[in-house]
């Protein structure tokens, strides 16, 4: 059975056992949502965020949709990893001579990522005062200065998600190019960078719609890979359009550990898709959209931190040995 490789011990990470008579690979957490509306004072919802494990206790960073509709990043901590306190002004970023930087419009779905001594995030990021989304990258050693790097590609593109250690000496980027709107192309790449400021060596890793209409409009990554023994796990959400609009999913897919553009196994269908309230229910209905995980390495126990419907921050757990499993058996490719 696959191994957690590089892993931390979080024995003290959120976790409920899979309730009986529960089937799937995932399951809820019951006192979902963990974040409500009205988190802060300045924002109205938080949801889409990157978590992580640092010093004694957990840090996010965490998008906030201000009263006004627009996205920024704000900084939180937790003891438990389930109850947030999160800073009422938005991240400051500077550049790398400690100036502040000018404040883009928007910026939205945040990850979080440790390569080697340097906590990176990327998230989607205005490019260059146009009003057009492209992936921002920013760096931090304390989570008190974060130091913005320059974007990492033209727009437009959305969802850059950062491999947890180099490949081959280079900086792994997983991205979904994107257009100016709800992205009538939405299919999942992979780019690589020797210094983390010039990106190239770009290549498909999988179209939209191999699986089934579940999938049939757009996906792209989520939460930062985890590497196994034999693989990178990889959860993604996938999108469909149906008569009643959008309708956010996730599933997992198995990437070939020194080349990620090659897919081992890819789930052929949904394994956590919007059926409760707070997920059908909120700002944008029918979205399950996972960011972040925690993992045991010694348990490979997996929580998985998503957004619901655009308003809420839940939780959802599994066993990272039964997804690998799961996406081995179930694969549609």
């Amino acid at each position: 059975m696959s191994k957690v490789v590089n892993g931390v011990s979080l024995p003290d990470m959120p976790w409920e056992e899979k309730p009986a008579g529960c089937t799937k690979q995932l399951w809820r957490y019951s006192a979902n949502p963990i974040i409500d509306w009205n988190p802060i004072p300045d924002g109205a919802r938080a949801f889409n965020s990157a978590v992580v494990p640092y010093g004694d206790g957990y840090v996010g960073v965490f998008r906030i949709d201000h009263h006004n509709a627009m996205p920024q990043l704000h900084f939180g901590t937790s003891a438990n990893a389930v109850d947030w306190d999160i800073n009422n002004d938005a991240i400051q970023f500077v550049d790398e001579d400690g100036n502040p930087m000018p404040r883009s419009a928007y910026y939205y779905d945040p990850r979080v990522v440790k390569i080697e001594d340097t906590y990176y995030v990327t998230w989607c990021n205005e490019f260059a005062g146009t009003m057009s989304p492209t992936i921002g990258i920013a760096k931090t050693d304390d989570f008190k200065t974060f130091v913005q790097l320059e974007n990492a590609y033209l727009p437009f593109n959305r969802n850059g998600v950062l491999f947890p250690r180099k490949i081959n000496g280079e900086f792994v980027m997983l991205n979904r190019p994107s257009d100016d709107g709800h992205t009538p192309f939405g299919d999942m790449y992979v780019s690589r960078s020797p210094d983390m400021t010039f990106w190239g060596k770009h290549r498909l890793v999988m179209k939209s719609g191999v699986g089934g209409w579940w999938e049939g409009t757009k996906i792209g990554p989520g939460p930062v890979p985890i590497e196994m023994d034999d693989c990178w796990l990889v959860i993604y959400h996938a999108v469909i359009n149906n008569c009643n609009g959008f309708v956010y999913s996730m599933s997992t897919v198995l990437l070939d550990l020194d080349d990620p553009s090659k897919v081992l196994a890819r789930g052929n269908q949904a394994l956590l898709s919007p059926e409760k309230d707070y997920e059908t229910t909120g700002f944008v209905p029918n979205v399950t959209f996972p960011c972040a995980t925690l993992c045991d390495a010694d348990t490979g126990r997996l929580a998985i931190y998503y957004g619901a419907a655009d308003t809420y921050t839940a939780l959802a757990f599994g066993k990272v040995q039964d997804l690998v499993e799961w996406t081995k058996a179930n694969s549609s490719v």
